[in-house]
């Protein structure tokens, strides 16, 4: 961690810097308090040069909403391709949050806040951070969004093909949008036959995230699930979620890139959807730089499936109405890989964004569709439509 200086009441004062995003201590750091006006505090944030508050905590909440307002005011291109259009968004909603962490609070050795009207985060820093060690200075939007994982963690997300609730942890793409959990829950199994009979064993869910659809297999009567993740907080999620659900005699959750050693009746994947860089830890789950864990799992499945065994892959297509990954290009690496297309299931996402026309990607949400590909090792490669 890196430290940060600033100047208050004539003396030079340091803590410590901490960003979950990696964003860099800045630099020029003034001290506000309620006396500061949005006007002002935006003009500043633009200009690179950060806020330690010592007002009233509720007060820099409004603070912050009235600067995120003056952030949305800017437009995108118009007569933008699609493709212009999300790099556009990305790149505006990237400026907007580098402007709007300009905004800091100091959190002290035990993770209170010496501000008025500040709550207790205590448990909730502790979660995402772990024990405290000495001060440190954040972001207010980074703690706000500390708060409110918090939030959720305790009160958990329904799934209602589990008939259950998961209890997803800072950093986790959380399970809401309940369209690809439910074609996991719906799809026909495959049917390898062992010496026990015929239907699935073993499965593999590679990317776990909270686990849910770990939990989706086992609860449909496969015996033995080993999901995988790379991300600490995931495998972290995930078994506990395991442990609450009272699965964990047949869910095995370890960490591993993609695949775990040796093959499966069922493989499961849900990567990414966008092709493109994501900027902070929660993005993880929604971009897929150059696509590689979408190729890496589609290469890979042919080596980890049992004879008669399946691969599916869960995958929104709203990178091909970006113009950010044509149709032509997954069935590429699909004959690349060796894989047949036994069947596609889809579904139309039911989330807020398809109708909300001011969204400024409307155009290619509202025709989004989400789909199940069942896969299977092919000898030569198929084209599938």
């Amino acid at each position: 961690m890196s430290e940060i200086r600033w100047i208050e009441a004539g003396t030079d004062q340091s803590a410590q810097w901490h960003s979950e995003n990696g964003m860099p201590a800045p630099r020029r750091v003034v001290v506000a308090d309620d006396r500061m006006r949005a006007d002002t505090a935006y003009r500043l944030a633009c200009e690179g040069t950060a806020m330690l508050w010592r007002g009233d905590f509720h007060n820099a909440r409004q603070l912050l909403q009235a600067m995120s307002r003056r952030a949305d005011r800017k437009g995108l291109q118009q007569g933008a391709t699609p493709a212009e259009s999300f790099h556009l968004h990305r790149r505006a909603r990237g400026q907007r949050a580098r402007t709007l962490s300009m905004l800091l609070v100091l959190l002290e050795h035990d993770y209170t806040i010496a501000l008025r009207r500040s709550p207790d985060v205590r448990r909730a820093c502790t979660e995402t951070y772990g024990p405290p060690e000495r001060p440190s200075v954040i972001s207010l939007r980074e703690l706000l969004g500390v708060i409110g994982s918090s939030q959720w963690r305790r009160k958990g997300v329904e799934v209602p093909a589990l008939g259950a609730r998961l209890h997803p942890h800072y950093g986790v793409f959380s399970p809401v949008r309940g369209e690809y959990v439910n074609l996991v829950a719906q799809a026909p199994l495959p049917l390898p036959t062992s010496d026990r009979g015929p239907g699935p064993r073993t499965a593999f869910d590679l990317g776990t995230g909270t686990g849910v659809l770990a939990a989706v297999l086992a609860h449909r009567g496969i015996e033995r699930v080993v999901a995988t993740d790379t991300n600490p907080r995931a495998l972290a999620c995930a078994r506990e979620n395991v442990r609450r659900l009272d699965m964990a005699r047949r869910i095995e959750v370890v960490s591993a890139d993609l695949f775990p050693p040796g093959r499966a009746d069922l493989v499961v994947c849900n990567p990414p959807w966008i092709p493109a860089r994501p900027t902070s830890s929660i993005e993880q789950g929604v971009y897929d730089p150059e696509s590689r864990m979408l190729r890496g799992f589609l290469y890979g499945l042919a080596d980890h499936l049992e004879p008669g065994g399946e691969g599916w892959l869960i995958l929104s297509d709203l990178a091909e109405h970006l113009g950010l990954r044509p149709r032509r290009e997954l069935l590429a690496t699909l004959d690349a890989a060796r894989l047949r297309v036994v069947d596609k299931s889809d579904v139309r996402p039911r989330h807020p964004r398809v109708s909300d026309a001011a969204d400024p990607l409307h155009a290619a949400r509202s025709v989004e569709v989400t789909s199940l590909w069942r896969l299977t090792a092919a000898r030569s490669p198929v084209s599938a439509s």
